[in-house]
């Protein structure tokens, strides 16, 4: 899946409230342009990305059957 058909995806199951789903398409853009970036810039946005994921934290906990 490539990212235009992963934000298709998102918007048709109105994933744009789900913050995973948008890291995702965040990585999947970046994976989209490694070849175009130095491997510096490519670990930097890399390293943003993981970032970004670990301050979602486990705000799931106690409503995994309504988020997933």
């Amino acid at each position: 899946m490539n990212s235009d058909e992963l934000a298709r995806y998102i918007e048709a199951t109105d994933g744009i409230s789900k913050p995973w789903l948008l890291t995702q398409l965040r990585l999947k853009k970046l994976q989209e342009r490694r070849d175009s970036l130095t491997p510096e810039a490519y670990e930097r946005e890399l390293a943003e990305l993981h970032q970004d994921l670990m301050k979602l934290g486990q705000w799931w906990k106690g409503i995994e059957k309504d988020v997933f």
